[in-house]
């Protein structure tokens, strides 16, 4: 079982910064594949991005390329994600999912177990 837990989000203005946190425990072979995807309301889930935790690969959507930055800490078993330059249109419930898939770049939600409880990210114009 892995447990995912996040962190950070909040209310911002346009053009500001926040970064999320996404603590995770148990499971290690579960979560070699992190994941952050977002849901504004009314609108389905999508792929923000994803980082393979042993190598660092990193994977972005386009609309965040450039902004957004995923990053993890091995010893805080925590994955980040710095979003800068943040836009109304990223204003949604941010959430960090897990996986253990060995290959793949995670870009759809069915791919992953385990899900955190989500973040909410309002940025105001």
């Amino acid at each position: 079982q892995v447990q995912l837990v996040e962190s950070g989000g909040g209310l911002v203005q346009a053009g500001g910064s926040l970064r999320l946190s996404c603590a995770a425990s148990g499971g290690t072979n579960n979560r070699l594949l992190m994941g952050w995807f977002r849901q504004a309301p009314g609108k389905e889930r999508e792929f923000v991005t994803s980082i393979r935790w042993s190598a660092g690969y990193t994977y972005y959507a386009d609309s965040v390329k450039g902004r957004f930055t995923i990053s993890r800490d091995n010893a805080k078993n925590t994955v980040y994600l710095q979003m800068n330059s943040l836009k109304p249109e990223d204003t949604a419930v941010y959430y960090c999912a897990a996986d253990s898939k060995v290959a793949g770049i995670g870009k759809t939600s069915t791919e992953y177990n385990y899900w955190g409880q989500g973040t909410q990210v309002t940025v105001s114009s």
